[in-house]
């Protein structure tokens, strides 16, 4: 479905959306380390019923299966993608957020194309977009849309041409905000910092590869505590043992979806 210029305006305002809250995984700063990603303490079938709905879900979180076949415009993803992960860099937002920006982007693009525009206003709007509901369904601190806009964009955008985008986006979505990512999955793995910043890193870079968008967030997590625990394997804070338990009761889950 092709995107007309006149579809970006709407008469809501983007204050009138409803609020999320936040799931049970959460994240801390830990000085200059980067985030260490944390889990509730909860029982064994507790977690197990956690990653089953995750993995029931996971389908939310991917594009179209036909979105690689039909990918033709790799240049401006690279820069739609390469100015988010800038972005998220400067706010020192938390991985997810960065994460789920592009996974938005991706996961418009496979549905909708962008209306044919000189210089590319329409990804770089459709990009400040996904950086803004991101960041309001991920961080306790969210930048004003105009402050978003930074690092020498092309184009600056009002605030109200920027909501509507908003709109526009969470609709195409679904309003499936809140899809599964593999920092949903990283903590079943492993409770060890230095392996889930590793993974988390890992992971996150995976959004820069078109490559990678044909793989579920589950699949990406699991590759990313592998290499992070071959990276690390000399630590005596990852359990190899308890690694591949986790990984093997995974794949039973997991042949039901």
């Amino acid at each position: 479905m092709a995107l007309t210029p006149d579809l970006f305006l709407c008469s809501e305002d983007a204050a009138d959306v409803a609020s999320w809250a936040h799931d049970s995984i959460s994240s801390a700063a830990d000085g200059d380390d980067g985030w260490i990603l944390s889990l509730p303490e909860t029982g064994d079938a507790e977690a197990d019923r956690h990653v089953t709905d995750l993995l029931a879900a996971e389908s939310d979180a991917m594009p179209r299966s036909d979105y690689l076949a039909r990918f033709r415009d790799a240049a401006s993803r690279h820069d739609a993608v390469k100015w988010i992960l800038k972005v998220n860099e400067f706010y020192r937002f938390r991985p997810v957020t960065a994460y789920l920006s592009v996974s938005y982007l991706d996961r418009f693009l496979s549905f909708h194309s962008l209306p044919a525009a000189e210089k590319g206003w329409p990804m770089q709007l459709l990009s400040v977009a996904c950086v803004s509901v991101a960041a309001k369904m991920e961080e306790t601190n969210v930048p004003m849309l105009v402050d978003l806009q930074i690092l020498e964009p092309r184009h600056v955008f009002e605030p109200r041409t920027v909501r509507r985008m908003e709109l526009l986006l969470m609709a195409a979505l679904r309003w499936r905000m809140r899809a599964a990512s593999p920092f949903d999955f990283l903590p079943h793995f492993s409770r060890a910092p230095e392996l889930l910043a590793r993974a988390s890193d890992l992971a996150l870079s995976t959004r820069r590869v078109v490559d990678f968008l044909g793989y579920r967030p589950s699949e990406i997590a699991a590759a990313a505590v592998l290499c992070a625990a071959d990276e690390i394997a000399d630590s005596s804070a990852v359990d190899n043992g308890d690694l591949m338990h986790c990984f093997d009761k995974w794949v039973n889950m997991g042949r039901r979806w």
